[in-house]
């Protein structure tokens, strides 16, 4: 039964998991659908951590490269969005922010494509390495544009 509402009612499914497992019922649960929403939750998480860090850099690479653009406050703008709503999210992740390092190296290799399509750069204007830790990727005061 319960892998039929699994098809057919998502939400219900996820209350009537979390029920049979406070009311430890565990063999009520659907462990195979219970497993992969656990695993796809910790997958969205990583994504979302990368699409982040992705936009973060591709606006700070655009700053670098076109300082003078009309674009740059709504750049920033955007740079600052994306690391409040990163700051949220690695709150509750700690071990998201342990590992983070890994996910600027990914997220800069897209950031530079996307910069470049984006702006009077190309790719090889950028550095093939990240020019900022993540710390300062992090900072909300951080910025690459001239003060």
């Amino acid at each position: 039964m319960t892998t039929k509402l699994y098809e057919t009612d998502f939400a219900q499914w996820a209350v009537a998991q979390a029920d049979h497992l406070r009311n430890e019922e565990y063999a009520e649960l659907d462990l195979n659908n219970l497993i992969e929403e656990i695993e796809s939750m910790g997958a969205s998480q990583r994504s979302e951590l990368h699409k982040r860090l992705m936009r973060i850099l591709e606006h700070m690479l655009k700053i670098t490269c076109e300082p003078e653009s009309s674009a740059v406050g709504k750049w920033q703008k955007t740079i600052l969005t994306q690391r409040l709503q990163l700051a949220h999210l690695l709150k509750t992740n700690y071990t998201l922010r342990s590992q983070i390092d890994t996910f600027v190296d990914d997220a800069y290799q897209a950031a530079r494509l996307l910069a470049a399509a984006g702006s009077v750069c190309v790719v090889e204007d950028f550095s093939a390495s990240c020019p900022w830790p993540a710390e300062q990727l992090l900072d909300l005061n951080f910025s690459v544009a001239k003060q």
